[in-house]
């Protein structure tokens, strides 16, 4: 850390830190809210704010098989139910006039897990590379942020968050160098399913230009509504007198009471339709097609989605043993699943985009590492984009690999998505030799 980089943005000063080639402004808070209620702008400040702290995560559960596959680890993080905090990362050397393209990045995790400062999602590479700004927003997960109840709790908490996230950084990142006219919200599994719901709310178009959308299970989006009812009254023994660990623990009982809607509940929280600021679910098709014009949007998965789920399956460890047949259900599996949850509703998406008068892309990412049984599962497209060689070599989703043959292919899709986010827009058709395709729609 050398000299603090200090900034004036109208929320109030902030001291920000170098780190070798970026600088960083973390853990700043863009809201506040009651338990379970919704958020409302952080105040402004008059004393110098210290950006010097990663943002807490929301409180969670631990996920040990995708600490295995991701070589993340529980409490990485220090936990806080006042999670609502963005961290920037920036160019070290913009000139005073200077204003950059700015990506938001809202990460994954089925709506239950992760965080935005999560050493996997650093942003670091993508910003001294290409010019842009991050900004990476935690927000309110699972019961905390995601599930309405008969009690009056309201769904889309998490949602709420993240547009005032948005309109933070409309009215602030100015001042960091960042053009507001400028923005890109992207964001990975539920991460892109968010970005996505955000394009369905008419002040959208206000607050980003374009929409990077990574492996949303949007075909498990709809339909849901009898599952929320089933796990809203799960959830009814909790209240704002809970402690948060206790409310992390309810989690679980109330997904199960998701189980028997089949593959919906692989991702049982979620956004809710019907809910603010979501139209009905009937009404969402022509909520997207409203805001379609003012959007570009770069949306697409990865060839082998379902691989990342499979080895949590007895049945599928079993028959991945059996010689050539087994290869080939597995394969046929993987492809059924990703096609169900990610491939054909990514298609279907960018195709009506494009009919209602909206500029999109569509992708597929064939990158895995040679030899291993994950090849381009879910999740593979974040090391390309984010964190460093320390970050994942413990990774399980990487083995066979090297940091070498991993930042070549990084470094190139990193490319594509600051050209996406610049405005300059892609060619008809492109990629990444071995790695990436896409299309225009």
């Amino acid at each position: 850390m050398n000299a603090e980089p200090d900034f004036n943005p109208p929320c109030g000063p902030i001291r920000g830190w170098r780190d070798g080639d970026v600088l960083r402004a973390t853990g700043i808070p863009y809201a506040t809210a009651g338990w379970f209620q919704a958020p409302a702008s952080a105040p402004d400040w008059t004393a110098p704010f210290s950006a010097t702290s990663l943002s807490p995560a929301c409180p969670q559960a631990p996920v040990p098989f995708l600490d295995d596959v991701l070589g993340t680890r529980y409490g990485e993080l220090p936990g806080s139910e006042d999670c609502q905090c963005l961290s920037i990362t920036l160019p070290v050397d913009l000139s005073d006039n200077e204003r950059v393209p700015v990506m938001v990045w809202l990460h994954g995790g089925s709506y239950t897990s992760g965080s935005g400062d999560l050493a996997i999602f650093d942003a670091k590479a993508l910003v001294a590379e290409n010019r842009v700004i991050v900004v990476s927003v935690t927000y309110r997960l699972g019961l905390f942020g995601y599930l309405a109840a008969g009690t009056g709790r309201p769904a889309n908490l998490g949602l709420l968050d993240q547009l005032e996230a948005f309109r933070w950084v409309q009215r602030n990142i100015g001042a960091f160098g960042g053009d507001p006219d400028n923005v890109t919200a992207f964001g990975q599994s539920a991460g892109g399913d968010a970005v996505a719901h955000l394009m369905a709310t008419p002040e959208a178009p206000a607050l980003f230009q374009r929409a990077i959308i990574q492996s949303a299970p949007l075909g498990i989006a709809r339909g849901r509504d009898k599952m929320n009812a089933a796990m809203g009254i799960a959830a009814e023994s909790v209240t704002e007198n809970t402690p948060a660990m206790d409310v992390v623990a309810v989690e679980d009982t109330v997904a199960q009471a998701a189980r028997k809607f089949g593959l919906m509940a692989a991702m049982p929280f979620g956004t809710q339709y019907g809910h603010a600021p979501l139209p009905a679910e009937a009404g969402i098709d022509a909520a997207w097609d409203a805001v379609a014009p003012e959007i570009e949007v770069l949306i697409g998965h990865t060839s082998d989605e379902a691989r990342l789920f499979m080895p949590r399956s007895r049945f599928v460890g079993r028959l991945a043993t059996v010689p050539v047949l087994g290869t080939a259900v597995v394969k046929a599996l993987n492809w059924a699943v990703t096609e169900a949850v990610y491939g054909k509703s990514a298609r279907r998406f960018a195709r009506r985009h494009a009919r209602a008068g909206g500029t999109a892309y569509s992708y597929v990412l064939t990158w895995g590492a040679p030899g291993n049984f994950y090849r381009a599962a879910h999740t593979v497209d974040l090391p390309l984009l984010f964190g460093d060689q320390r970050t994942w070599e413990g990774a399980g989703l990487l083995e066979g690999a090297t940091w070498e043959e991993i930042n070549a292919r990084g470094r190139a899709l990193r490319a594509v998505w600051a050209r996406f986010a610049s405005g300059e827009g892609l060619e008809g058709q492109g990629g990444i030799p071995g790695a990436l395709k896409y299309r225009a729609v």
